[in-house]
């Protein structure tokens, strides 16, 4: 009987950290989802106000970046300007090929 309720314990502990995993990742995911969606928008805008034709893949590069710095630094800005820069070399040198 004591094997059956330490099978069960273990059981209950495992389900209780899959579902705080499970919810950390999902938090995450929406976390993620909800900065992609404010800055695609606002790369959406700036390039409009550039008169730069706007791509949805310069865009998804973009905020690509811009989420992988700010993950990385916690700076709004330190990232947004980093991508910014990296963006503008990109369509300078698609420019010129």
């Amino acid at each position: 009987m004591k094997a059956g309720k330490y099978k069960f314990f273990i059981f209950v502990n495992l389900i209780i950290l899959f579902n705080s995993l499970n919810s950390f990742y999902l938090a995450q995911a929406k976390q993620n989802s909800i900065i992609k969606l404010f800055c695609l928008r606002s790369v959406k805008e700036e390039m409009l106000k550039a008169e730069i034709v706007y791509s949805e893949k310069i865009a998804n590069e973009t905020c690509d970046c811009y989420y992988k710095e700010f993950a990385q630094t916690a700076s709004h800005q330190n990232a947004k300007t980093k991508c910014k820069l990296e963006t503008k070399e990109n369509l300078n040198h698609n420019r010129k090929i």
